[in-house]
């Protein structure tokens, strides 16, 4: 497994961005899918981004799509997601995941139980 850390988060107004980061340790992180997952209060985990090893394929929620952007660099080991736009409901704390497992359809990039590598999480908290 890797070990991931997440940073970038905070407060912010709603209409504004964040860039989260997600720095992966060793030196296999190019054979790592990456994803991003959230979880507010009282809510289950949910899917907000994913991205291929190579970073040519993402995938997006419906609620991240337009507003959100997943990207990688395989150089520096790191994730990140470009967060614009952000509302009160993008309010929890954001995970980010990694798997190595061959993802055989689309829809195992969205599932929480797909990923083995998870980072501790960052609070996104977006004032109204």
């Amino acid at each position: 497994q890797v070990q991931l850390v997440e940073s970038g988060g905070g407060l912010v107004q709603a209409g504004g961005s964040l860039r989260l980061s997600c720095a992966a340790s060793g030196r296999t992180f190019s054979t790592y899918v990456m994803g991003w997952f959230r979880q507010a209060p009282g809510k289950e985990r949910e899917f907000v981004a994913a991205i291929s090893r190579s970073g040519g394929i993402t995938y997006y929620a419906d609620s991240a799509k337009g507003r959100f952007t997943i990207s990688r660099d395989n150089a520096k080991n790191t994730a990140y997601l470009q967060m614009n736009s952000l509302k009160p409901e993008d309010t929890a704390v954001y995970y980010c995941a990694a798997d190595q497992k061959v993802k055989r359809s689309s829809r195992q990039y969205y599932l929480v139980n797909e990923y083995d590598s998870w980072g501790q999480g960052t609070q996104v908290t977006v004032s109204s």
